[in-house]
């Protein structure tokens, strides 16, 4: 089956959305945690006592995710388990920021609201993959 006309937009969307999380995991993995603190103590903490498992678990959401809209442009049906793992890998990940973390007592419920929107974000993607498996656009 013919992709839709709005395949390719979505496709670059989900790339970008992707390229955007690779962008804030390099800058938040390098982050300068003595300047940090100066502004953002409690952040600054909380990157320091990341385990490396949640940095690895952020590391693969944004890199699988970024590898199947590669793959979900290039029309193949690889996308689909890669946009799964990173929606496991979001979830370890957030898991981690909000049980494991005082960060909702910290900084409120609306420290939350972000994380909801890339899980959420993660999930369509992940449907929208097996979608297009489903019509014979990814093959």
């Amino acid at each position: 089956m013919k992709a839709s006309s709005s395949f390719i937009v979505v496709g670059v969307v989900i790339l970008l959305w992707n390229l955007m999380g690779v962008a804030a995991f390099a800058m938040q993995y390098s982050a300068d945690l003595a300047e940090l603190a100066k502004t953002d103590p409690y952040t600054a903490r909380i990157f320091a006592a990341m385990p490396g498992w949640a940095w690895a678990a952020y590391a693969v959401a944004v890199g699988a995710g970024t590898l199947g809209a590669i793959l979900l442009l290039m029309k193949r049906p690889a996308a689909v388990p890669l946009f799964a793992l990173s929606v496991v890998a979001v979830l370890a990940q957030f898991g981690y920021s909000f049980l494991g973390t005082d960060l909702l007592a910290v900084k409120g419920a609306g420290s939350a609201i972000f994380p909801a929107v890339i899980l959420v974000a993660a999930i369509a993607q992940y449907l929208y993959a097996r979608s297009l498996v489903v019509k014979g656009v990814l093959r």
